[in-house]
């Protein structure tokens, strides 16, 4: 066995254009890429290549751009298969977002099979994309709809499994591999062998997973997982839903329209095979190319050492926020969490907080982060959240620190 080499974060942001810029005259320290990352100039140069040289719509042209850009297209879906390590690149559809691809699976799942006396089971940690249409579903099909619920440190109550799905039919167990507001590292293993065990699907939520840790669909056992390609240096504007082929196969479409057809006729339509089965009319053609630079770039610079530099900057942030008794700081110790970091300032809204931090040139997100349930939970309205990535340096984690001082300074 070989050692991972560590990440030379300093080294990697020479890649990344947007870094060679002040804000408010001062070093840009983004601290935001949980919302979604920036773009290397690999990503950048690789879509401009591709609009250049190799432009046109896939799988319906027999001359030589069509044939290039549909070459192109699915190289990209061979990339991503790889990436999570799919059985089968059909297995693969390219949608605009997680959200997106949560939503087929809601609708395209859920309503053909969910029904009175079923429950759908989520938890308190999941963002609204994971959340909102599983309980949209269950209310149109009249199944039951569970949250499986935190404890203090805001990691799962897994004791509390069998208790909260009782007294139903569990059909579907839809949970984040990694938790966009806490951080917190989900046990998807387990949760996948608790569904199976009861007939159940598994839904995984790898929005904020697949950009910093290694996904593996084959171990982790789930039935269907979403990514965002935004989050992990990808364009925005594309994602994709791994789905189990029979799973797909037994659904309806989620849109219907142009090329996610077999034949068309007055009395009835057919449809294609997969993935063109659920990729509706004309296909993310750059999106993809950039989603599979972008694929190329983590996968070189390591997935295992982007997780043990992000541990790193938790651990750091989080030693560095202990030193001001008047924040408080949300979630499970560093070696549980992944590289985000939820905190409030006493008597102090995280909106002013954010907009105090954008003087002195450091970018966080402020509020409830698409998951008012968690926000709930914890007895707040909203959160600062500074989130970490492989261009992240410990000096934006000291500017952090030091722009909180000056929003103490400013409130008192």
């Amino acid at each position: 066995m070989t050692a991972q080499p560590k990440l030379d974060a300093r080294k990697l942001r020479a890649d990344f254009p947007i870094f060679e810029q002040p804000i408010h005259g001062k070093p840009l320290a983004f601290l935001d890429s949980a919302a979604s990352s920036q773009k290397p100039r690999q990503v950048l140069e690789a879509m401009n290549q591709f609009y250049e040289t190799s432009y046109a719509n896939v799988h319906r042209g027999v001359y030589q751009l069509a044939e290039r850009a549909t070459e192109a297209l699915e190289l990209a879906r061979e990339k991503t298969r790889a990436f999570v390590n799919a059985p089968a690149a059909r297995e693969i559809v390219f949608l605009r977002n997680a959200t997106e691809a949560l939503n087929l699976v809601a609708y395209a799942w859920g309503l053909g099979n969910l029904g009175p006396g079923d429950v759908v089971l989520v938890t308190e940690l999941e963002h609204h994309s994971n959340y909102v249409p599983w309980q949209f579903i269950a209310g149109k099909t009249g199944a039951e709809f569970r949250m499986l619920p935190l404890d203090d440190q805001g990691e799962l109550r897994l004791d509390l499994l069998d208790e909260t799905a009782a007294d139903g039919t569990v059909k579907v167990v839809a949970a984040g591999y990694v938790s966009n507001s806490l951080g917190t590292v989900n046990p998807i293993e387990k949760l996948s062998q608790w569904a199976h065990e009861r007939g159940a699907i598994m839904v995984c939520d790898a929005a904020q997973a697949a950009p910093h840790r290694r996904v593996d669909v084959q171990a982790l056992g789930t039935d269907f997982l979403a990514v965002s390609g935004h989050k992990m240096c990808g364009p925005s504007g594309i994602g994709f839903l791994w789905g189990r082929a029979e799973l797909l196969e037994a659904m309806d479409p989620f849109l219907t329209g142009g090329h996610m057809i077999r034949k068309v006729g007055f009395e009835a339509t057919s449809w294609g095979e997969l993935p063109h089965k659920f990729e509706a009319g004309t296909a993310p053609m750059a999106e993809a190319v950039g989603l599979g630079a972008a694929i190329d770039y983590v996968t070189a610079v390591g997935l295992e050492a982007i997780e043990q530099h992000e541990h790193e900057l938790a651990a750091y942030a989080l030693d560095r926020l202990a030193e001001l008794p008047w924040v408080t700081t949300y979630g499970p110790p560093p070696d549980r969490r992944a590289g985000i970091v939820s905190f409030n300032i006493d008597q102090v809204h995280p909106h002013d907080v954010a907009q105090i931090l954008d003087l002195e040139g450091v970018a966080i997100r402020a509020g409830h982060h698409c998951c008012q349930p968690l926000m709930q939970k914890l007895g707040v309205t909203a959160t600062n959240r500074a989130s970490f990535y492989l261009y992240t340096v410990r000096e934006e984690i000291d500017q952090l620190v030091s722009g909180l001082h000056r929003v103490r300074d400013v409130f008192g």
